[in-house]
């Protein structure tokens, strides 16, 4: 039988132009694909004729696929002699569970590469016009997920912690938990006037931006209705 091998691909952040070539690349061999609710459906345009796809998307309460089933889901068909190709939003490694898929896929035996790809922590910001450092405003870039809930003491010292290390901040999901992770930060003595960026479905058409501050961010989002996919960035930048 021939050995199969499963790609963990970076889709990006969802502008089709932003999926590296290799992405591309590895879409166009598979004969599987298992793709994501955040990776844009124009990229299984790639796909070969004939390749089985996978919806096994994630969004808030509502899973397709448990990550224990994705994870069978890849060995099983890489097991088989099959080049799987696993399309993450954002870049695998980067808060997609990649790790996880690697580690399940590299302890079954089955060959798999990671390919790299344009983080939502970068250009989320990016397409808002906003640079993550800049040499007048920081040296130190700290990129953190706001799925703990803010209220529970071990979250708590998380995020006041996060709150105390200088430069920009970028929070990827977690906006539903906003008010209480902007809290968190005034507690730890972050300035209430910190300027504040919210950035949702960020390098699409459905993109938009809502600015304030660390003391009334929370607010503005409730106002604006704003609801994930959503890029925040705390600092001065």
């Amino acid at each position: 039988m021939t050995q199969g091998i499963c790609y963990l691909v970076g889709a990006g952040p969802g502008d089709p132009m932003l999926l590296t070539l290799k992405g591309r690349h590895c879409l166009g061999i598979a004969d599987v694909i298992v793709y994501d609710y955040l990776s844009n459906p124009v990229f299984l345009n790639h796909a070969k004729e004939g390749a089985k796809l996978h919806f096994v998307g994630k969004m808030a309460g509502r899973h397709t696929l448990p990550q224990a089933e994705i994870n069978a889901l890849l060995i099983g068909e890489t097991k088989s002699g099959k080049t799987v190709v696993r399309l993450k939003g954002g870049d695998p490694f980067l808060f997609g569970r990649g790790g996880e898929e690697a580690l399940a896929l590299a302890e079954a035996g089955c060959a798999f590469e990671a390919v790299p790809g344009v983080s939502s922590a970068l250009a989320g910001p990016a397409y808002a016009g906003i640079p993550v450092t800049h040499r007048d405003h920081n040296t130190v870039l700290t990129i953190f997920t706001g799925h703990e809930d803010p209220s529970m003491p071990e979250a708590s010292g998380t995020y006041s912690a996060i709150a105390r290390v200088p430069g920009t901040k970028v929070m990827l999901m977690g906006v539903e938990r906003l008010g209480g992770i902007a809290d968190r930060f005034l507690e730890a003595g972050m300035d209430k006037d910190t300027p504040v960026a919210l950035v949702r479905w960020a390098t699409t058409g459905k993109q938009e931006t809502v600015t304030g501050s660390l003391q009334n961010i929370a607010a503005k989002a409730i106002e604006a209705s704003i609801q994930p996919p959503v890029v925040a960035v705390f600092g001065t930048v």
